[in-house]
């Protein structure tokens, strides 16, 4: 027998089991399948719908302009058993068995991909007409809201909040944001960068209130603690979210301070033959010298890849290329794509290309001359070019790089 058809037939009897459907879950099982694996795949997830994309949902989706957001993959046909409404409760790695609501599922590899659940607004569950916006039921929820133009009041001027306000504008409904900090995207972006989007939320006609906390919710009202009190038919909240791995206590599997499971270079976690994917998972960055936690989509579509090459390569002895990946995402707000690549905290050098109070600009962040991270408000070429030089390393020249007519590409050293 080959060593070709053995590998095979180890891998015939393997059980992989991929606990969260979301985009990191499903493209786990693809990628499996990509590279070859053979064994049991179960993709477990905990809503009863059919695995969905969840960036339209605060786009197509809320606004009815799309029924929903179901990935196109033949789960069937690639052998991929689905478990839906199916949540998970624990883990007994010594047992090798994940226990959910549907009863113990046994596994010769789990993978973890169950994503981040939002921030609560405390006082605030139960309190009619308080909405999150996570799931595909949430956008459901809250489509009938913007169709009767209520006075809606949205906390939290992150990424989701201003997505939400976008889409609440475009219905035709008065809105006010409101926000603890002094500025927009307070925990994403330097202040000097998030000043000048103050302005985009005048512009498309809602309410920015910053320095602002809620004191509580009452039905038809939100309270803030300097006595204001602010109409509200609904209240969106988007505080931000955290890795959902509260299932995993008393595991063994080491979480961060955030609750994020602590995956090392090829997102094994500390417990053998458990992988963290995704929302949920945290992983050692040798391009920027630090743990990364990212929250975005992409970075849930290029994970399992590596998931998926270390489970096929531990039949092989073949260990795959570490997880490095330069972090991407973007953003649709009033009327503007942001896109971001990098990571910009370690950064000695801001440089601006175009004028912030204008429809097109980028910031880049450099490190020792070299780019290190960007942000492009409508200008998707930077952003393509920029995401490259970042992933070689190279070298600018700062002067020729602030040209805002020049291609970055030819910006190099």
């Amino acid at each position: 027998m080959s060593e070709q058809t053995q590998e095979r037939g180890a891998d015939a009897e393997r059980r992989v089991v991929v606990v969260g459907a979301g985009m990191a879950g499903v493209q786990t099982a693809v990628a499996l399948r990509e590279q070859g694996f053979t064994g049991t795949v179960t993709l477990i997830g905990a809503e009863p719908h059919q695995p969905y994309d969840r960036p339209p949902l605060s786009k197509a989706v809320l606004l009815g302009t799309a029924e929903g957001s179901a990935f196109d993959v033949d789960f069937e046909a690639l052998g991929i058993e689905l478990r839906l409404g199916c949540e998970a409760l624990g883990l007994r790695p010594g047992a090798h068995v994940l226990d959910t609501s549907g009863g113990p599922v046994p596994y010769d590899v789990l993978v973890v991909a169950t994503g981040a659940e939002p921030v609560r607004l405390p006082g605030a569950d139960g309190v009619p007409g308080v909405h999150l916006l996570r799931t595909l039921d949430d956008a459901e929820r809250l489509r009938p809201v913007l169709a009767r133009q209520h006075d809606i009041v949205v906390v939290g001027a992150g990424w989701i909040g201003a997505e939400f306000a976008t889409a609440a504008r475009e219905a035709g409904c008065a809105v006010t944001v409101v926000e603890a900090a002094d500025r927009p995207l307070a925990r994403a972006l330097p202040a000097e960068v998030a000043a000048p989007m103050t302005a985009w939320y005048a512009d498309a006609g809602a309410v920015l209130r910053t320095h602002a906390r809620v004191e509580r919710v009452e039905p038809g009202h939100v309270l803030l603690d300097d006595g204001s009190r602010l109409p509200a038919g609904a209240v969106v909240v988007g505080i931000g979210a955290r890795p959902a791995t509260a299932w995993l206590a008393g595991s063994g599997v080491e979480l961060g301070a955030h609750g994020e499971i602590l995956a090392d270079e090829r997102l094994r976690t500390s417990v053998p033959d458990v992988h963290a994917v995704g929302d949920c998972a945290s992983f050692p960055s040798g391009r920027y010298g630090e743990r990364l936690l990212v929250h975005h989509w992409d970075n849930a579509l290029q994970g399992p890849r590596t998931v998926a090459a270390d489970i096929v390569g531990a039949g092989t002895g073949e260990a795959p290329a570490v997880y490095d990946p330069v972090p991407y995402f973007w953003s649709e707000q009033f009327g503007r794509f942001v896109q971001y690549a990098g990571h910009h905290t370690s950064a000695d050098t801001t440089l601006w290309r175009g004028d912030p109070s204008g429809p097109a600009w980028t910031v880049c962040w450099l490190r020792d001359e070299r780019l290190i991270a960007l942000l492009a408000v409508g200008r998707p070429r930077d952003l393509a070019q920029g995401r490259r030089l970042i992933e070689a390393g190279a070298r600018m020249d700062p002067r020729l790089l602030a040209d805002p007519a020049r291609p970055l590409k030819t910006a190099t050293v």
